[in-house]
C-alpha cells in the first residue's frame, strides 16, 4: 500500500500523551508539512504558532478549558507538551478550508514520525481575546488573524487506538 494512504488510514487522535517534548527537528518538519498543504490561489494565508514553553502551553489549556465549559483543570490538549496554533488571514475567504488542510498534513507528519496528535477546536475564541492578540504583536505577527485550531503533538502514552468501522452509504459514483 502506498505509505501516504497507509498513513491516512493508520493516524488517530490521541488522548493521552507522556510529558517528554518531542524533538525539535520532529517539530520543525512537522510544522513544515504543514506550510506545503494546498492552499485557495497559491496564497499561503496561514500562519502556525509553535508553543513548546510549558507556562504558555499551560495557560493557553486553562483558557481553552474555558472556553470549552469543562471543570478547572481538565486539560483539553490531553498532556502533549507542544501545541502547533494555525491561525488565518481573517480577511482570507479560504481560511477555514487553508488552514484545515495544514492541520490534516501536520496530523498525518506527526504520525508518520512516531508521534501522536489530536486536533483541538477553540482557538478562533482563544485569539479573539486580548491576552492572545497581544501574544501575535509580541511574536512580531501583524494583521489580522484567525484561529483555525490546535495540533496538540507529543509521544503517545499507550497503545493506538484501533480505527472505527467506516460507515456504509459515503461514496455515490456517477459514472
Amino acid at each position: 500500500m502506498n505509505e501516504i494512504i497507509k498513513a491516512m488510514k493508520e493516524r488517530r487522535s490521541i488522548r493521552k500523551f507522556k510529558p517528554d517534548m518531542p524533538k525539535k527537528e520532529d517539530l520543525e518538519q512537522i510544522i513544515e508539512a504543514g506550510l506545503y498543504a494546498a492552499n485557495g490561489m497559491g496564497k499561503q494565508a496561514t500562519i502556525t504558532i509553535a508553543v513548546t514553553n510549558k507556562k504558555l502551553r499551560d495557560k493557553l489549556s486553562a483558557a481553552n478549558c474555558k472556553i470549552g465549559g469543562w471543570k478547572d483543570g481538565f486539560d483539553p490538549f490531553y498532556g502533549a507538551p507542544a501545541v502547533l496554533i494555525v491561525l488565518a488571514d481573517k480577511n482570507w475567504m479560504n481560511r477555514v478550508y487553508d488552514g484545515s488542510l495544514v492541520m490534516g498534513n501536520m496530523m498525518l507528519a506527526a504520525h508518520s514520525l512516531g508521534l501522536g496528535s489530536i486536533w483541538v477546536h477553540r482557538a478562533k475564541e482563544e485569539f479573539e481575546m486580548p491576552d492572545y492578540q497581544q501574544l501575535l504583536k509580541d511574536l512580531g505577527v501583524e494583521g489580522e488573524w484567525e484561529g483555525i485550531g490546535h495540533c496538540a503533538v507529543g509521544y503517545i502514552d499507550g497503545d493506538l487506538p484501533k480505527a472505527a468501522k467506516r460507515k456504509d452509504s459515503r461514496v455515490y459514483w456517477a459514472e
